[in-house]
């Protein structure tokens, strides 16, 4: 664990990063900028691909990830490894304070187009803004754990390249999703990738 401290230096990095840009979107300074991208992402985006985008956004669910992370450490078969929700854990509660003191509203029902008929209990919570994303949150931090075991595996190289990469796909659908799907504007999914980021990063020092 020793070995792996210098990681508390990139992961204080990407949170600051949070925060400034926080307070960009605090300023509503990017208005415009989440209005257009939701727009375009919407008019590019054919309706019938909203149901594998509902599908992946449902993936992102804290339910279904939270459990994917509890059997990922069974696996890993350390003790330690628990510890990997104190990060988690942390980055939440910075979500629902960041939901609950800003003044960010999510995208008018209008762009709303998630066609799954259900949901997770924890999708009803809902504290107040939009801003951060937590499935983005979520995302990052799943994927960039996932990422960690898979570089570590005694399996080829390129085997490692194509599964992360196949991972990256994923991520990238995924993120697009909460915007396409009239869920996100782009700054809360911004923001939900940075402060997934640095939770993600902090936590693999406890793998």
């Amino acid at each position: 664990m020793k070995k792996k401290l210098w990681l508390i230096l990139p992961a204080i990095i990407f949170f600051l990063l949070f925060v400034a840009f926080t307070f960009i979107v605090k300023k509503d300074l990017l208005n415009n900028f989440d209005f257009d991208t939701t727009v375009k992402l919407q008019n590019h985006i054919p309706i019938k691909y909203d149901s594998l985008l509902s599908f992946f956004s449902l993936i992102g669910s804290f339910e279904i990830l939270a459990g994917l992370l509890f059997f990922i450490i069974l696996f890993r078969r350390k003790l330690v490894s628990f510890l990997i929700f104190i990060p988690l854990v942390g980055a939440h509660l910075v979500e629902i304070i960041g939901k609950s003191l800003m003044t960010h509203p999510g995208p008018p029902f209008l762009f709303f187009r998630y066609n799954i008929n259900f949901l997770f209990p924890t999708s009803y919570i809902q504290p107040g803004s939009s801003y951060p994303s937590g499935h983005s949150l979520r995302v990052i931090f799943v994927s960039i754990i996932i990422s960690y075991i898979i570089s570590k595996m005694k399996i080829k190289n390129f085997a490692k390249f194509i599964s992360i990469f196949l991972l990256v796909i994923i991520n990238v659908v995924m993120l697009i999703s909460r915007v396409s799907l009239g869920e996100h504007w782009t700054t809360d999914v911004i923001g939900g990738i940075l402060l997934g980021l640095s939770s993600g990063i902090f936590s693999l020092i406890f793998l």
